[in-house]
């Protein structure tokens, strides 16, 4: 396997898991400050020009909840998704819940371009990235039941969690107001696998 990925991007998501469930692959560094996102031969790769990609026997996966639910599904030895559907199905609520409006929201701050091309409304658009970042922490806040996002086992929605929080700060949020939020990112970056993957993208 090959992934794609660009440092401080939520590709970071899959290399983690990459490292959790230990199979061979090669990181492939797409360099944004070169425009390489854009380069004929990326786009032939991933048409999006974003990140992650991710080159596997079968084909190219791009989008990461998709990444992240084929590694826990093709590995299963890793132990990273739930063999119940209904467990699973939970485990795809929060990966929706993180994509469509967590990140979102985030992207707000420096990609309002878009979804605008009126320069009043781009400028407007980060106005309201803390105050919805906040809002939405305080719901995965509320939700927690144990350890990790799932509860009490580590699963393929804990990185881009992870990830998310990590962005906090920038976003103009106090990560300290949700001290389960808090304890979780702590304890993730602790982790031996995270600790890999960081070092891989930095």
């Amino acid at each position: 396997m090959q992934l794609y990925y660009a440092p401080h991007t939520i590709a970071l998501a899959s290399l983690i898991v990459l490292e959790e469930i230990g199979a061979p692959y090669t990181p492939v560094r797409v360099d944004f400050s070169a425009g390489a996102q854009r380069a004929e031969s990326y786009l032939a790769l991933n048409p999006k020009g974003r990140v992650p990609a991710l080159v596997t026997d079968h084909g190219t996966l791009t989008e990461t909840p998709a990444i992240l639910t084929w590694l826990g599904q093709a590995f299963p030895a890793a132990n990273l998704l739930p063999a119940d559907p209904f467990g699973f199905a939970r485990v795809q609520e929060l990966l929706a819940y993180l994509c469509s409006t967590v990140h979102v929201s985030h992207a707000h701050k420096r990609r309002g371009a878009r979804w605008s091309d009126d320069p009043a409304v781009v400028a407007a658009l980060p106005l309201k990235v803390a105050q919805n970042m906040g809002d939405h922490f305080a719901y995965l806040e509320q939700r927690f039941t144990g350890p990790f996002a799932m509860g009490d086992h580590f699963t393929v929605a804990d990185p881009y969690l992870f990830i998310l929080a990590s962005w906090l700060e920038g976003d103009g949020v106090d990560i300290a107001r949700f001290p389960r939020i808090k304890a979780h990112f702590a304890a993730l970056s602790a982790r031996p696998t995270v600790q890999r993957a960081l070092a891989i993208q930095s």
